[in-house]
C-alpha cells in the first residue's frame, strides 16, 4: 500500500475470523502499526467465536455480504467512518464460472454501501487473492486438469491466462471505481511526434555551454533526443496516476480549459488534506498553454545535431523521465500521488 493520508484512519476487515483476518486485526490495533493509531471494525459472516479476542476490535459487525439489504442495515452506521477496506472474504462454489458473480456480488454489495456516504471518506481497498493468478483455477474440476500455467518464478506483471478467474473479476470491479483520463487534444497530436526537455538535461547541457570553450556564443536546441506520441505518454500517465486508459475518441468532445476553470478550490483541498506545500494551482499548472500543445497542427521535433556536433550528448528517456519527475514532486510534496485504489496480495 502506498502512503496514502487519510484523516483518522479507520480499518474495515472483511473476513475476520480467519488466520489472515485475525493476524492483520492484530497487526492494526497494535500501537506501532504504520499510519496508525488506527480504529478497527472487523466483519464476518458468522456471529464472533467464543475464541476470538474481543480487545483488538472497536466493533465486530456480523453480516451476509450476498444480502445487499443486510450489507446497507449493518454497514451505513460506519460507512461515514471507514477509510480502509482489507478485502479477505471468499465465497467457494462448485466451479470457477459459480465463484466469479457470488464473490463479486459481495464485494459490490459493500463497496456500494462504504461510497453511499457523503462525502465517502473511503481512500483504499485492499484486496486479497492468491497464486491462481498465475496457475488459473485449479480446483475446478473441469478446467482444473487443461490448465497451462505460467512458468516459475511467479512475477506480478504476468499477464492474465485465458481462464475463468473470479480474482480477474475482482480486480476488473474495483478498477472500475478508478476514474478514466481523457485525453482533451486532437486526433493529429494524438497520433504525431512530439518531443521535450528533462529538466536534468537542461541543467547538464547549461553547465557544458558555460565551461566548453567551443560552444560559446552559439544557440543550442535541447530536448531529451527522442520523440513520442500523446498516445504513448498518456499510457504512462494513467499507469502513474492508476487511472483508466481510455484511446482518443473524435467524437467525444472534453474542454479541458473550461472544466479545469473551477478546480482551484478543489486543489486548495487537496493541499490541506494531505499537508503539501502550499501553492495555487496555476503556480503549477498553465492549463491554457497545454491546451496549446494538444492542439498544434504540426509535429514539434527539435534537431539536436548541432549540440552532438559540438560534443554534448546528452539524453534521456522521455516516458521513463515523465514518471520520475511525477513521482519526484511528490516526494517534494508539491503534490500528492495516491496509491492504487486497490492492492492485491
Amino acid at each position: 500500500m502506498g502512503k496514502v493520508k487519510c484523516n483518522t484512519p479507520v480499518a474495515l476487515v472483511v473476513g475476520v475470523t480467519g488466520m489472515v483476518g485475525l493476524s492483520l486485526a492484530e497487526a492494526l490495533a497494535s500501537p506501532t502499526a504504520l499510519g496508525g493509531p488506527w480504529k478497527v471494525y472487523g466483519a464476518a459472516r458468522r456471529p464472533k467465536p467464543t475464541w476470538f479476542p474481543s480487545s483488538i476490535l472497536d466493533l465486530y459487525i456480523t453480516f451476509d455480504a450476498l444480502n445487499f439489504d443486510d450489507t446497507l442495515k449493518q454497514l451505513s452506521p460506519i460507512a461515514h467512518e471507514v477509510t480502509h477496506v482489507f478485502w479477505l472474504a471468499i465465497q467457494v462454489r462448485e466451479n470457477e464460472e459459480s465463484n466469479i458473480p457470488s464473490n463479486s456480488i459481495m464485494l459490490e454489495n459493500v463497496i456500494k454501501v462504504l461510497k453511499s456516504a457523503t462525502p465517502s471518506p473511503l481512500c483504499h481497498i485492499t484486496l486479497q487473492t492468491g497464486t491462481k493468478h498465475y496457475m488459473g483455477p485449479i480446483f475446478d474440476p473441469v478446467l482444473g486438469t487443461k490448465l497451462v500455467h505460467h512458468e516459475p518464478p511467479f512475477q506480478e506483471d504476468m499477464p492474465r491466462l485465458p481462464y475463468p478467474n473470479f480474482y480477474y473479476a475482482l480486480e476488473d470491479l474495483l478498477a472500475s471505481y478508478s476514474p478514466s483520463l481523457t485525453y482533451s487534444g486532437t486526433k493529429y497530436t494524438w497520433e504525431h511526434f512530439c518531443d521535450m526537455a528533462d529538466a536534468r538535461v537542461l541543467a547538464d547541457q547549461q553547465i557544458w555551454a558555460a565551461v566548453t570553450n567551443k560552444a560559446k556564443n552559439h544557440a543550442f536546441n535541447c530536448t531529451n533526443g527522442d520523440v513520442f506520441t500523446w498516445k504513448s505518454l498518456w499510457m504512462v500517465l494513467c499507469e502513474v496516476f492508476h487511472v483508466e486508459f481510455v484511446p482518443f475518441d473524435e467524437n467525444e468532445k472534453f474542454d479541458w480549459v473550461e472544466m479545469m476553470k473551477e478546480k482551484g478550490r478543489v486543489w486548495d483541498e487537496i493541499v490541506e488534506k494531505y499537508g503539501l506545500y502550499k501553492t495555487n494551482m496555476e503556480e503549477i499548472v498553465s492549463v491554457e498553454a497545454w491546451n496549446i500543445i494538444l492542439h498544434f497542427g504540426f509535429q514539434h521535433v527539435c534537431s539536436m545535431n548541432k549540440s552532438r556536433e559540438f560534443g554534448f550528448f546528452g539524453y534521456a528517456n522521455t516516458l521513463k523521465s515523465i514518471g520520475m519527475w511525477i513521482k519526484k514532486s511528490s516526494y517534494y510534496q508539491v503534490w500528492v500521488l495516491l496509491s492504487k485504489e486497490y492492492g492485491t496480495s
